[in-house]
């Protein structure tokens, strides 16, 4: 079970700025629904003086992404740009004070929302599309400029930290090889530099947390379809969980409505496993109960 703080749960319970803003001359865009987690920030900034006065988002994620958001836009209404363009992933989670270490990359995300959103303003191409070669993780977009940029900024030193921050490997792992590539370089790199510097003292060991049973896991992931249901519903769609086989790791549900048939149900049932397997804290495939006879 995650660790929320008290400002993750207020700002995921009560939303700042939901929605975009009237009039916006800024418009950043990050994320994609298939990968389960997607923001479009907007803002309205005053060309005279290059003071945010408004700003609002729209998000498709878990709880965290939703707080993540909201911190952001609080943090940056009423500062010039380029002040709110020297916020790191780090303060909004130090606003919320503090996310769990696998919840990171939402704000990562808003990060990179406000850079979008501000190169728009400024009428720049702000692109993440990847060169060719450059794209290390596959299942959720992820290049290595990302990788390499959110290592230095946040001082990660493990492949599951880097998972944690930017979602890399969070899917079918294939692209470990290339993270461990990518921050063997840098921890290099900062060995070099650290060197003369006396050793951190050792992190606390935090006590084990009890393993929840299949009921609690059961209702983790009722909760988890709960707060997906909007927005399939507003697209005319639904999703009910039909059934969990917690020894084959399995959740099989049922997709209704516009969902029923559709030619993205299979993106769609993509996002749901993302955001299950982040709310649960483990691995578990989601699949239409159609196929429960075939396992």
């Amino acid at each position: 079970m995650w660790d929320y703080s008290e400002k993750v749960q207020d700002h995921f319970f009560n939303p700042r700025n939901a929605g975009a803003v009237a009039q916006a001359n800024a418009t950043g865009d990050v994320g994609s629904l298939s990968c389960g987690d997607a923001l479009r920030l907007t803002l309205k900034v005053n060309p005279e003086t290059d003071i945010i006065e408004d700003a609002g988002f729209q998000t498709f994620g878990c709880g965290s992404a939703v707080a993540s958001s909201s911190a952001l836009t609080e943090m940056i209404k009423g500062m010039k740009v380029d002040d709110a363009l020297k916020i790191s992933n780090q303060d909004i989670a130090d606003y919320l004070d503090g996310l769990p270490p696998e919840k990171m990359h939402c704000s990562v995300m808003g990060r990179e929302a406000l850079q979008a959103a501000v190169a728009n303003y400024r009428g720049e191409e702000w692109v993440d599309d990847h060169e060719e070669g450059a794209l290390i993780c596959k299942c959720f977009a992820v290049d290595a400029v990302l990788i390499e940029e959110t290592i230095r900024a946040n001082n990660l030193s493990t492949v599951e930290e880097v998972t944690n921050y930017t979602k890399a490997g969070g899917g079918c792992s294939a692209c470990f090889e290339g993270i461990e590539e990518i921050l063997n370089m840098v921890l290099e790199e900062r060995a070099e530099l650290e060197a003369a510097a006396p050793p951190p003292p050792p992190e606390p060991v935090k006590p084990a947390k009890a393993p929840l049973t299949n009921l609690q896991r059961m209702r983790r992931i009722e909760h988890t379809l709960e707060a997906i249901r909007p927005q399939l519903q507003a697209d005319r769609g639904d999703i009910e969980l039909v059934e969990v086989d917690f020894d084959k790791k399995i959740a099989f549900v049922n997709l209704s409505g516009a969902c029923s048939g559709c030619q993205m149900a299979a993106a769609t049932l993509g996002g749901v496993q993302q955001r299950v397997m982040e709310d649960l804290g483990e691995f578990i495939r989601v699949l239409p109960a159609t196929e429960m006879g075939k396992f």
